[in-house]
């Protein structure tokens, strides 16, 4: 069979089918269905749609089963009926496949086994490691080439590490008999979910050694065929498969409709073969008409060739500026629940897709905020602010927007937090940053108008009074909540208690501390302060950093300043076959000694090395709940 294919190829672009899920729907199956689970309870609808497909010309059917692995399935209470749901599907085509019939009179059909995204996360973003995915990978596909599939379609992946076990499982699975298409979907932005771009994906997946690379799903046919051309690019040996929608989808009355005419594929399906895709076909809102335009282009005389139309998408989308009420977060110190906030850096360039992960990975364990570093090490990075807000509207969990004064002139301070007010992020850990001359850029301006405690004045007695620094009116109060630093291993711990105080004293509603793995120096900054002050009542979270290693654990101790791991714990990492699941353990052991500690309201998990997947882990014990995962 492979010889088949690849010899067809050779000739011409192979036509492979449109949307199944699309029709479906159309044939009134609600979106909330199982759609796999319809090759048992509904054959006769999804042989309907495979043979509308096959009359219309495609040559390459492609089975229904997208969703058809474990962790989809678990959700319909399905996961034991893998096999079964798959063997069922390719039967249906096996049954049209064998007597072809229609306009295309091309004999014999090639079956393609569907097999899509897990519908979890991977890790780091994720608790699913590569080698569950890549078992629930073969387990699928060990069906559908048992069923009798000529060749497996890998689609709709937005991970590259995702689309790696699965064509890992597929190779292993076919061992080099049976094709395997792999193929990946992008954003408006022309970048994967997880923010890759066209030439890195087209770079890994050509190292995935899959026999077809490509793009589908995404937007409209302009998209795929520029995706394309960029893969071309990184990877010009490669044969190539693109599959598109049939443009952005858009709601009318209620209705899921895509822009893109029959006629309008019909022009891309030349300028795919002209651009060199060997399989062409259509993913979601595509239909048998979009299919058979295809198919009488492609078998058309060469003519003179039509402009092409591109159509845009408009986001109109408008933003409305939050309501002066307290933040969530100002609400949950003040419950008294143990609140915990994740710190995450924001990235280098500008893609943010990474990043909104791991946030949906921890909102999801529990976590009560997100803490966005500012420039942390000094280091180039996306502002803090803009994160913050882009977590706070695709997450929908508040953040806290970490505020160094340093490198801000009194103008910039001023600026920035009105600019994250009106965008939603009310709240605000003021800190006076890291040096410049740590950083990137150690010839960079390091200068400061304000600092930490005047900041936290500024906020909370002039913004939120409705004046700015020289008591001019600003229209309108905000409603910030602002934090404080502050040093559990100070070496002078009378001074950071005179700073604490008139943190205080400006305003400040909480404080963070830095990473401590010994709550006996806290204690004691606490007894002091309160012989001084009297009972400190500003809410505590205590920075906890999960140990990851020993040789981590080694660095921590000798080389980052104010951080001291005791022995015994040093020993521990060291001692243990696993050294992230033993820092997990601590990490856990020391969240519930702070539970104790009256004037401690909460945690501030920094995950070490972007590991997310440890801090929700560790969330999720703390909260008393239970992962819940599909195994093999």
């Amino acid at each position: 069979m492979p010889n088949s294919l690849f010899d067809k190829v050779q000739v011409a672009p192979l036509l492979a089918d449109g949307a199944m899920g699309t029709m479906l729907h159309a044939h009134g199956v609600a979106f909330d269905k199982c759609f796999d689970e319809l090759n048992l309870s509904q054959p006769v609808t999804v042989v309907e749609i495979h043979r509308a497909y096959i009359d219309a010309g495609a040559q390459l059917v492609i089975t229904n089963t997208f969703g058809a692995n474990r962790y989809k399935l678990s959700k319909f209470g399905l996961e034991r009926r893998v096999g079964e749901i798959n063997a069922a599907a390719v039967a249906l085509v096996k049954r049209l496949a064998a007597a072809p019939v229609g306009a295309s009179g091309r004999s014999p059909l090639l079956i393609g086994g569907d097999v899509g995204p897990l519908g979890v996360r991977l890790a780091p973003f994720g608790r699913v490691k590569p080698a569950q995915a890549y078992a629930a990978f073969r387990e699928q596909i060990e069906a559908l080439v048992a069923a009798g599939a000529d060749l497996i379609v890998v689609e709709t992946m937005s991970d590259l590490f995702e689309i790696a076990e699965a064509v890992r499982a597929a190779k292993d699975v076919g061992g080099g008999g049976v094709p395997v298409i792999a193929t990946m979907t992008f954003t408006r932005d022309d970048r994967t979910l997880l923010g890759d771009s066209p030439t890195k994906v087209g770079t890994e997946l050509a190292k995935l050694g899959a026999d077809f690379i490509g793009v589908n799903c995404s937007g409209g046919p302009a998209q795929v065929l520029r995706v394309l051309n960029a893969m071309k690019q990184v990877a010009p040996e490669a044969r190539f498969a693109a599959k598109p929608n049939a443009g952005w989808p858009e709601q009318v009355s209620g209705r899921i409709m895509y822009p893109a005419t029959p006629e309008y594929f019909a022009e891309y399906a030349l300028a795919f073969a002209e651009a060199g895709a060997k399989i062409i076909g259509g993913c979601c809102g595509t239909t048998p008409e979009h299919i058979a335009a295809m198919r009488a282009a492609l078998d058309a005389p060469p003519g003179k060739p039509r402009e092409r139309r591109i159509f845009f998408a408009a986001d109109h989308e408008e933003r409305v500026a939050p309501a002066d009420r307290p933040t969530q977060f100002a609400e949950k110190l003040a419950s008294g629940k143990f609140v915990i906030g994740v710190e995450m850096d924001p990235p280098r360039g500008f893609s943010t897709h990474k990043l909104l992960a791991g946030a949906h990975l921890l909102a999801e364990a529990g976590a009560d905020v997100i803490n966005v570093a500012d420039s942390p090490m000094a280091r180039m990075r996306m502002s803090a602010w803009a994160v913050c807000h882009l977590v706070q509207q695709e997450v929908k969990i508040e953040a806290v927007l970490h505020f160094p004064t340093r490198g801000r002139n009194l103008l910039r301070v001023q600026g920035d937090l009105l600019a994250a007010h009106a965008l939603g992020v009310r709240n605000v850990f003021v800190v006076m940053g890291d040096p410049t001359s740590v950083g990137d850029y150690p010839e960079a301006m390091d200068n400061y108008d304000v600092v930490p405690s005047g900041l936290i004045k500024l906020i909370k007695q002039g913004f939120n009074a409705g004046v700015d620094h020289s008591g001019a009116d600003i229209g309108q109060p905000t409603s910030f909540l602002a934090g404080c630093a502050v040093n559990l291993s100070a070496p002078d711990m009378d001074k950071e208690i005179r700073a604490l105080r008139k943190k205080i004293v400006a305003g400040a509603d909480f404080a963070l501390t830095q990473p401590v793995y010994d709550i006996a120096p806290m204690r004691e900054l606490i007894r002091r302060y309160e012989a001084r002050h009297g009972l400190l009542t500003l809410p505590l979270l205590v920075g906890v950093l999960p140990l990851y290693s020993a040789r981590h654990a080694n660095f921590l101790h000798n080389e980052v300043p104010g951080i001291s791991i005791p022995e015994l714990l040093r020993q521990r990492i060291a001692g243990a076959e696993n050294g992230a699941e033993e820092g997990v353990r601590i990490a856990q052991e020391l969240l519930a000694e702070l539970q104790d500690v009256p004037a401690v309201r909460g945690a501030y998990l920094m995950p070490p090395f972007g590991r997310y997947d440890l801090a929700a882990e560790i969330i999720e014990r703390v909260r008393g709940k239970v992962a819940s995962s599909v195994t093999g």
